[in-house]
């Protein structure tokens, strides 16, 4: 039986060990720097097409990952809120050169 996860700081441990192949963080950081890209494109000339492509993009990219990569049923499907937030939180931690401390507190706790 699937664990529910009742809030975003129990999910996203779950959800970086959903994402532990590096490919697969790589794909979603294409993804969703695309879509950042093309949010900034609708920003700029008020194409509401454009807004489309950033969800397209987006979630291309992170699909590849999950069904080629890491052989895994993306957390969208189940946890589509939280699954979108961790996915920032993860962008951002991969921005910054974080992500490997977050990867390390799992592993902590799982010891």
């Amino acid at each position: 039986m699937e664990k529910k996860y009742k809030t975003l700081k129990d999910f996203f441990p779950f959800y970086l060990e959903e994402h532990s192949n590096p490919f697969n963080r790589a794909l979603h950081f294409v993804g969703s720097s695309l879509a950042l890209g093309c949010i900034l494109g609708f920003i700029a000339t008020g194409k509401f097409y454009i807004l489309g492509l950033a969800l397209v993009s987006g979630y291309f990219f992170a699909w590849i990952g999950h069904f080629f990569v890491e052989k895994n049923r993306p957390a969208t499907f189940t946890y589509p809120f939280y699954s979108f937030i961790s996915d920032w939180i993860m962008y951002f931690k991969m921005l910054t050169g974080r992500i490997d401390v977050e990867f390390a507190k799992i592993k902590s706790k799982q010891n």
